[in-house]
């Protein structure tokens, strides 16, 4: 797999094209994206949400428009593409296909893994493609998301951590936001944050 970044908007929310066998599927496509992904890809098979947040999802509709690609997006936050909940000015978008829980599906014959991690939002996923974790809001370099936003759960924030630390294997982990990390070493400082988020309950 090739791996693409580029910090996207006022807060440098990682836009993200996975390759893989010369499919190209582009991952939180943020702010001002547009340009940059039509530069960077050759074939473009899907917009993958990890989440509705708008600095996540804010170029989704142009990007699907000039590329005529389908949105994957978690179906507790397909809300948040068409009715822009914190009031950003968010253009609105349609997902074509509506993630539900932990999933697995096949895109152009290369198999995508949606992981459901709730808290940050409802529907808050990681898309696993291979050994690959693209994290969006939940994990962070010795960090999480924040459960405090309208539609957060510190109680799913909990429940969502705890799960993290049953997988087993490494993953590397390419977050929404700063630099990679893996699984292993969030899973060390993960117990850290479950007791931070218990705190404000």
């Amino acid at each position: 797999m090739q791996i693409k970044i580029q910090p996207m908007g006022a807060y440098q929310t990682n836009c993200y094209i996975a390759t893989v066998d010369g499919k190209d599927f582009i991952i939180d496509p943020g702010m001002g994206a547009t340009r940059w992904v039509i530069d960077n890809v050759t074939n473009p098979v899907a917009i993958l949400n990890t989440h509705g947040h708008f600095d996540h999802v804010w170029s989704n509709a142009e990007v699907q428009e000039k590329l005529r690609l389908p949105i994957y997006c978690p179906k507790g936050d397909a809300f948040m593409l068409t009715d822009d909940p914190l009031g950003q000015g968010t253009p609105p978008s349609e997902p074509d296909h509506i993630i539900v829980g932990d999933e697995e599906l096949t895109i152009e014959g290369i198999k995508i893994k949606y992981r459901h991690f709730p808290g940050h939002t409802p529907g808050c996923s990681i898309i696993e493609i291979d050994d690959v974790w693209f994290s969006g809001d939940f994990l962070f370099e010795q960090s999480i998301g924040r459960w405090d936003f309208p539609s957060s759960s510190g109680e799913e924030m909990v429940k969502s951590l705890e799960k993290a630390l049953t997988i087993d294997g490494d993953y590397t982990i390419y977050p929404g936001h700063g630099m990679s990390t893996t699984l292993k070493a969030e899973q060390r400082v993960i117990p850290f944050w479950i007791e931070q988020v218990k705190r404000t309950l």
